[in-house]
């Protein structure tokens, strides 16, 4: 693709905002719109185009898409104002880069096949500030031409890109990948309690767990947030409840049993019904100690995130 093309930018929330600062730090020419305008304005702050609906960047050569939802996805695609409904124009590559169903997937790329357009489903794996690091990745599928011509803007937004095939397969990656973070987030946070239970400081403990083969870029994130118990959200119980109950239906489908999954979709839905909506899913950590007759205190202690920030 020729520089200074012209790139759209639909959802502009904690996610989508940090992702298209990314770009627009990347000297792109960038055109933004968001359903609650002001949050677009911001980047209009940094130097992008702020447009009044999706309809807008229907002369974009790329327009990226970062909703929170299935019926946002298919809004901002195919509704009276969506991208694709100017009649005479329509991009040549449409990004999605929100966590949907594969279903919403399959509907949205069916639809810009109708227009002409190649659909590459992007999921992403980070949070604002994982973005904000440089170390975001994302997992794409589609046509293997358009991830090609797509790549360099792809890889502007982060450090891992993986094509992962056709279709929709990214979204099951996706889906599997958040899975997996809350059965971690519940282990990491059971053995930690096991351990504070024992007369170990939670900040020891898991100084020598990320330090040994256990340890992941994931459980020294964690780390400043199980130690101070400072839950800000990054990804609430309620998104991880959702993308459990994808990825349930999908092993259903499937005929793949996940035992182990099922139980940590349920204890998610315990933290949710315990009030957690609105805090990090590290608040698991919580509902263990109640469990436990553990009442936790922060150790106030400065924790290196592994993402060069010191909490």
């Amino acid at each position: 693709m020729a520089d200074r093309q012209r790139i759209g930018w639909i959802g502009c929330g904690r996610m989508g905002s940090a992702m298209a600062k990314r770009l627009i730090a990347g000297d792109n020419k960038l055109s933004v719109t968001n359903r609650t305008r002001s949050r677009a304005e911001a980047l209009g702050e940094l130097g992008a185009d702020v447009v009044d609906n999706p309809m807008d960047l229907a002369e974009c050569d790329v327009v990226f898409v970062m909703v929170s939802a299935d019926a946002q996805l298919l809004e901002v695609l195919n509704g009276p104002l969506g991208v694709l409904a100017n009649e005479d124009v329509a991009p040549r590559i449409v990004i999605d880069c929100s966590t949907v169903s594969t279903g919403a997937s399959a509907t949205a790329r069916e639809a810009c096949s109708l227009r002409g357009v190649d659909f590459l489903a992007a999921p992403v794996s980070g949070n604002p500030k994982v973005v904000a690091s440089g170390t975001l990745t994302l997992a794409v599928s589609g046509s293997r031409n358009a991830f090609e011509v797509a790549r360099p803007l792809l890889d502007q937004l982060g450090h891992g890109v993986t094509y992962v095939g056709e279709g929709e397969v990214a979204r099951l990656v996706k889906i599997c990948h958040n899975m997996f973070l809350g059965v971690v987030t519940q282990a990491m946070a059971e053995i930690t309690v096991l351990a504070e239970r024992g007369g170990i400081e939670r900040s020891a403990f898991l100084e020598f767990l990320n330090d040994s083969v256990m340890g992941s870029a994931f459980t020294r994130y964690k780390t400043p947030a199980f130690v101070n118990l400072e839950f800000k959200a990054s990804f609430t119980p309620v998104l991880l409840r959702k993308d459990f109950d994808l990825g349930m239906t999908e092993a259903k489908h499937m005929g793949v049993a996940m035992p182990v999954s099922a139980l940590c979709s349920e204890i998610v839905a315990s933290a949710i019904g315990a009030g957690y909506v609105d805090d990090d899913f590290a608040v698991l950590l919580l509902e263990v100690a109640r469990s436990a007759g553990l009442t936790l205190e922060s150790e106030n202690k400065v924790i290196d995130d592994g993402l060069g920030v010191k909490q």
